[in-house]
């Protein structure tokens, strides 16, 4: 006999649709910006002396509001609800408000604006970025690595090229890779750098150009293409988790369809011939 499964019901999956609801998911997104412009207001002495009491009791309520969603997710989900990082994220972030913020943690109270942070768990476009940022960071690492010997190669080029004349600038290898980082910034490089060494050694330029084009525009450029293609990827892998949760969610439409024709006696061949 074949065993039909039973669409899930109860109060968890019926307040799981509603705390996904866009009415639910549109007023979370309201209450983390408006508890960004009260935490930004509260920094205005004029304000606070005016209207301190009703700003912290705003602060309070919106903070109450966050610690009962969470509560909601957490009996839906259970033990569940921490295995999606952006789900712990979001109950740190909220549980640092909680902390007394008073003797050694007053400091905690300054925390209290991480909690804007939950815009990118709600908004999927900044998670998906901030994801990219996360799944970037091992090739990022690569590119890190050769900067730095880039860096090295050129610090020590640079500083028994330019030493005796330039100590402020190229007298140890730490001051060389420091003015050869405010050369690849393109901050004050030519008046402040460039130049002046160009006064006593006129081909110098072609060692900073070199140095320049390396750093700057290909390495640089680089970290870029590494975080464009680690974010397309991110956004392909949604598309993917979205598709499957389409295809389970009309799974369980079937299986609950199924579930109530079986109660139904479907009339055999033989009652039709009768018939």
């Amino acid at each position: 006999m074949e065993t039909v499964m039973h669409a899930p019901s109860g109060w968890r999956p019926r307040l799981d649709r509603w705390l996904g609801s866009a009415p639910v998911h549109n007023s979370l997104i309201a209450l983390i910006l408006l508890n960004a412009v009260i935490l930004g207001l509260e920094t205005s002495p004029s304000l606070m002396a005016a209207w301190g009491s009703w700003l912290s009791a705003a602060d309070r309520a919106i903070l109450a509001v966050f610690v009962i969603e969470i509560a909601l997710r957490l009996y839906v989900n259970r033990l569940a609800y921490f295995r999606d990082p952006w789900n712990v994220f979001d109950f740190v972030v909220v549980a640092i408000a909680l902390v007394p913020a008073s003797g050694p943690l007053a400091v905690l109270r300054a925390l209290r604006i991480l909690r804007v942070l939950r815009l990118i768990t709600l908004v999927p476009s900044m998670r998906r970025v901030v994801g990219g940022l996360l799944s970037a960071l091992p090739g990022l690492g690569s590119v890190m690595g050769i900067i730095c010997i880039i860096f090295y190669v050129a610090a020590v080029i640079a500083t028994k090229l330019f030493a005796a004349d330039f100590p402020a600038l190229f007298g140890d290898l730490g001051r060389s890779a420091f003015t050869l980082f405010q050369v690849m910034t393109l901050e004050g490089w030519a008046m402040e750098v460039v130049r002046p060494v160009m006064a006593v050694y006129p081909l110098s330029w072609i060692f900073f150009l070199v140095f320049i084009l390396a750093s700057t525009f290909t390495l640089l450029n680089l970290f870029i293409a590494v975080i464009v293609n680690a974010i397309n990827q991110e956004g392909a892998e949604d598309r993917v988790d979205a598709t499957a949760a389409e295809i389970a969610r009309l799974r369980e439409e079937i299986v609950a369809l199924r579930s109530q024709l079986g109660g139904v006696r479907q009339p055999t061949s033989y009652t039709l011939r009768r018939r």
